[in-house]
């Protein structure tokens, strides 16, 4: 068990929460969520130890061992890949060189022989036999196979290096696990590895992730952290929504039925607070109105952006045909052969683990790059709209305003009307007059749908547009998209983003082309467990 006992944490002045008590007992997963710069991540460093809070103590059962997820993805490049996941467990680690250090000695005392029989005893109790075979089997299973076993954590691409990090914090059956976005750089394979661990592991866990499905899928409980604290909720992402949804309506439509109340009796008072007649009801109604009270609405460090895409016209029957398209890139074949045809009105997900593949595609069908056989044909009545994967481009080096960056992108001029457009993505005030070219990742994204909002296209096509976003940016364009009644072409790593838009999915990887016209599980469904890691 872990605890956090009246914890408070500020930086310059601000806090990010105050007076939180909480405890996190064995048996439950909790998911930490809030808006970027709520505190989620900063929560977990202070309940690791990694950062001392502004007041208040973490209390951990005596005896009990933490797990953290580590970051630096540097930290073990002089260890080898299994040893770097044993080192998990610390205690493990240091009874092996003990030992290690004992049976080397050249003067090998009786007493040495007692100590070495003391840590073999302990190296058994803690699994220490099997603890590189289940290193091992581990790491297979997050996608990191035989052959990265034994390199140097120098020698591996970064998004193993993170692999091998989760193998780390999930080793040796900890007493309390900490995570933070576990499904970085994952396959769908290995996320549903994770997610059966999870399910199975007997102990406390304590999770931040953006990913909705993995919080609905692992999570007993939300701590939600908003309005300056951290609220416990029981049941999994969907419920605190449906939750915290209703409780605001209720709480709204209270307030109006209490406005309306205070007018009545106000009305009431001053027609007859005078009238000696009606004084004894008014002195009553005067009571009423001193009891009655507006039930505060605090203020919500969460804002939701509002994502909703018109087009300018309907498209006709012909919309997309692609024929034969192949392309190479470097001395890797990336598109082999690839055709199919897009109807409208479909929203189609393109899925598959070649991320080349599927951003090459779509930079040929948006003329931005082209095939080297094959041919591709637009309908007449078309109007596309395109979110790259990379959108450096359009601000690197742009020295402007995001009023004057959107007012390259529209037919509005006046300045009201374009931010009009900048509030509802979360520009308001003086955020609307920043420099293009200072935006984060999350306000890059924001900025380039508000461009395709704009454009009135009957074609929006996607590349990854849930990168950088928080919970609720991709909520918003979650809906916004479903909403939309036109043809959308998209990738993304998000299932729940992808299960809830798509009518149809196109696996393109090479020379391999699947389809299936329904949704992303029924696709799944069709795979076994090898297959999946191409996910």
């Amino acid at each position: 068990m872990i605890q956090a006992n009246n914890i408070s944490v500020q930086f310059g002045g601000r806090a990010l929460f105050e007076r939180v008590n909480v405890t996190f007992s064995a048996g439950n997963c909790y998911g930490i969520i809030g808006a970027n710069g709520a505190g989620k991540s900063t929560f977990l460093k202070v309940l690791s130890g990694d950062l001392e809070p502004s007041k208040g103590e973490i209390h951990i059962t005596p005896g009990e061992r933490l797990s953290v997820l580590k970051q630096d993805h540097f930290a073990y490049d002089e260890y080898e890949v299994v040893r770097t996941v044993l080192m998990g467990n610390p205690h493990l680690i240091e009874i092996m060189e003990e030992k290690d250090a004992l049976y080397m000695k050249e003067d090998f005392s009786e007493d040495d022989g007692i100590r070495a029989g003391m840590l073999e005893a302990e190296f058994a109790d803690l699994g220490g036999w099997e603890a590189e075979s289940d290193a091992e089997f581990m790491l297979n299973k997050l996608g990191v196979s035989d052959e990265y076993h034994f390199m140097k954590m120098a020698e591996l691409p970064s998004d193993l290096k993170v692999k091998v990090l989760l193998a780390q914090a999930l080793f040796g059956n900890p007493d309390i696990l900490l995570l933070d976005e576990p499904t970085n750089h994952l396959d769908l394979s290995a996320i549903r590895w994770l997610e059966n661990f999870l399910l199975d592991f007997e102990n406390t866990v304590i999770v931040v992730s953006h990913d909705r499905h993995f919080l609905n899928k692992v999570c007993t409980h939300i701590c939600d952290v908003d309005f300056g604290k951290i609220t416990l909720y029981t049941g999994n992402y969907d419920f605190w929504y449906e939750y915290t949804q209703m409780r605001q309506r209720q709480m709204k439509d209270q307030n109006k039925k209490n406005e309306q109340k205070i007018k009545e009796l106000q009305d009431f008072i001053n027609r007859f607070s005078a009238n000696a007649a009606k004084s004894k009801q008014a002195t009553s109604r005067k009571k009423q109105l001193d009891a009655l009270e507006m039930i505060e609405m605090p203020v919500s460090s969460r804002r939701f952006p509002y994502v909703d895409f018109k087009p300018d016209r309907e498209c006709g029957n012909d919309l997309l045909r692609v024929d034969h398209l192949t392309k190479t890139i470097g001395d890797r074949k990336v598109l082999d052969d690839v055709s199919f045809v897009i109807h409208p009105r479909e929203k189609v997900a393109f899925v598959g683990s070649d991320v080349v593949a599927k951003t090459t595609l779509f930079k040929i069908i948006m003329g931005e790059m082209e095939p080297d056989e094959g041919s591709y044909k637009w309908g007449v009545t078309t109007t596309q709209s395109y979110f790259p994967s990379d959108n450096s481009a359009y601000f690197d080096g742009v020295e402007l305003n995001l009023v004057d960056w959107l007012r390259q992108y529209t037919d509005y001029q006046l300045e009201a009307d374009i931010r009009s457009w900048l509030g509802r993505m979360l520009f308001s005030g003086d955020e609307a007059l920043k420099m293009a070219n200072v935006l984060s990742g999350g306000e890059r994204v924001r900025c380039m749908l508000c461009k395709m909002m704009l454009s009135g296209a009957n074609v929006l096509i996607l590349d990854e547009p849930t990168n950088h976003l928080d919970l609720e940016s991709i909520t918003a364009l979650n809906d916004g998209l479903i909403r939309y009644p036109e043809t959308v072409l998209f990738t993304s790593h998000d299932h729940q983003f992808i299960q809830t838009i798509a009518d149809r999915i196109i696996e393109i990887s090479g020379d391999k082309y699947v389809e299936l016209k329904g949704t992303y599980d029924e696709f799944l469904e069709s795979f076994d467990e090898e297959q999946l890691k191409k996910y």
